[in-house]
């Protein structure tokens, strides 16, 4: 067994010993409203928005960006389990900001193994096994902050299964002081119209 496969059973053992009534929670997220995030392990959803368990949706993948299957989750929330306010939270110092579709594309093309960034740029420094399936993904790579929060909340408010009625609110979280920004821009596209 893995260290790291020790220490998550560890961890969930010591969790359920306080698990207490939480097995009693609704479904519905308690606050009804929904974070869609980066994964970058430096943000922490449940501290820097105040949550406990039951209280909202988080949905994360990388850069926070407004997939398909995001949406299909955001809709989700919405149509089945009543969240009314979505945010939208990217972060400063982001790594969807260090490489582009064709880096991604090419990287995966000479190795499936993890690549490396110095200071220039990303490598491979095994060249064996790679596939070209890279080339058919739109990785949402992020080349400014700002305009990626308003395009992926554009992206939403325009989704023809996204209702009018949802306010959705666009911020930056900087990963140096925890501080959520609003992007001024963001908050007339994803106003709420009834």
């Amino acid at each position: 067994m893995s260290q790291i496969l020790e220490e998550v059973l560890s961890a969930n053992h010591a969790y359920i010993e306080t698990f207490g009534n939480k097995g009693e929670l609704a479904m519905p997220p308690r606050r009804r409203f929904a974070i869609l995030t980066c994964m970058d392990a430096r943000l922490d959803p449940a501290k820097f928005a105040g949550l406990v368990e039951g209280d909202a949706h988080v949905i994360r993948n990388a850069g926070g960006r407004a997939s398909d299957d995001a949406i299909r989750s955001l809709v989700i929330s919405y149509k089945l389990l009543g969240t009314q306010e979505w945010f939208v939270i990217h972060h400063t110092d982001c790594g969807m900001e260090t490489f582009t579709n064709e880096v991604m594309r090419n990287l995966l093309a000479s190795s499936l193994k993890t690549a490396l960034l110095d200071d220039k740029g990303w490598h491979d420094v095994d060249l064996s096994s790679g596939a070209v399936e890279g080339e058919f993904i739109d990785w949402l790579t992020i080349n400014d902050q700002a305009k990626s929060v308003c395009a992926d909340i554009k992206r939403i408010r325009s989704h023809p299964l996204v209702p009018r009625e949802i306010s959705i609110y666009g911020y930056l979280y900087d990963v140096k002081t925890g501080k959520l920004i609003e992007v001024p821009e963001a908050k007339a596209i994803g106003q709420a119209y009834l």
